[in-house]
């Protein structure tokens, strides 16, 4: 059997079960908004008016969302510029996204006051995504934005398409999703905006979004070492040892997967707690997930890890 024919086949588009509707054009949204409307950005009130003129003249706008920040962030100054009848939360679901950040990500749209669109994608049948070479991120992207065009933008009665880039990630060498959304014309409001992660996160703080100081979140598949192929397996490996040590207490954690070895990453402040009374809880949390080896890494955690020593400075 070939790798690709153990992904379970996924539907390309379903309306979620978690009571969230999907609006069809001209429809009123039927959520209430929990966020701060009536507020002012300081410094960062310039860049945030530039995004609004951005967005003006778009009928209906979908946004690439996963919950995290960025696109929470963009999703939320969207719904104030247009309204929440005329934006939607586009949310890709596959293995390599854990249940946990599906569900919190139907929890901030809701808090927002957008609907949800989730968008079921196979990048598992593309084999340069299992390859998983240093451009993974281009072909899990590319896969999202051509099932959103193909299957989503007219049914739902979406003019434009936007994704969550902020202008941090512009210049990082480690970000080649950033080529896929040149290709399907995605638009960067953040970015093109100049809004940095620092100037997003102080934005979401205005807004009160509930993910304003969340960690930064990636997929699944950014456990497994380049090259090393990516399967379901070793993605619920993953999912099941991250769930059961943040269930442990720690705020934030990656589990790198090395084969038989759980290579586990923490914030440094809680690295002697997982070394010291908690080792034994961490070790038996780890080797139920079906890893035969645990260690705690004594970097913490490290952002783009595995990409950056493989890439050259360079955005397509």
């Amino acid at each position: 059997m070939a790798l690709g024919a153990h992904f379970a086949p996924l539907r390309l588009l379903r309306t979620p079960s978690t009571g969230c509707e999907v609006l069809r054009k001209g429809a009123k949204s039927p959520y209430g908004s929990g966020m701060q409307t009536q507020t002012t950005f300081g410094d960062d009130g310039a860049a945030v008016e530039r995004l609004t003129a951005q967005l003006a003249g778009i009928g209906r706008l979908g946004v690439a969302f996963s919950g995290g920040v960025d696109s929470a962030t963009l999703l939320a100054l969207a719904v104030r510029a247009l309204g929440p009848g005329r934006v939607v939360a586009l949310l890709g679901v596959s293995p390599s996204l854990a249940a946990d950040e599906r569900a919190a990500a139907h929890d901030v749209a809701r808090f927002v006051g957008a609907p949800v669109v989730e968008v079921e994608t196979r990048e598992g049948d593309r084999p340069a995504y299992r390859a998983n070479g240093p451009d993974r991120c281009f072909h899990c992207k590319d896969e999202l934005f051509a099932t959103i065009g193909a299957e989503v933008l007219d049914r739902h009665g979406l003019d434009r398409l936007a994704y969550g880039e902020n202008a941090d990630d512009a210049v990082r060498p480690d970000r080649p999703g950033a080529r896929a959304a040149t290709a399907h014309a995605v638009l960067r409001p953040l970015a093109d905006a100049g809004l940095d992660k620092a100037a997003v996160r102080r934005i979401a703080r205005a807004l009160d979004l509930p993910c304003a100081d969340k960690p930064a979140a990636p997929c699944l598949a950014s456990r497994i070492p380049h090259h090393e192929p990516v399967t379901p397996a070793k993605l619920a490996q993953v999912e099941a040892a991250e769930h059961a040590l943040r269930a442990l207490g720690f705020t934030d954690c990656r589990v790198r997967h090395h084969g038989d070895v759980a290579r586990v990453e923490l914030p440094a402040a809680e690295i002697v707690r997982a070394a010291g009374d908690l080792r034994d809880d961490v070790r038996r949390a780890v080797v139920a997930a079906g890893f035969r080896f645990v260690a705690v890494d004594l970097a913490g955690i490290q952002s783009g890890a595995f990409t950056l020593p493989l890439v050259t400075v360079g955005r397509g």
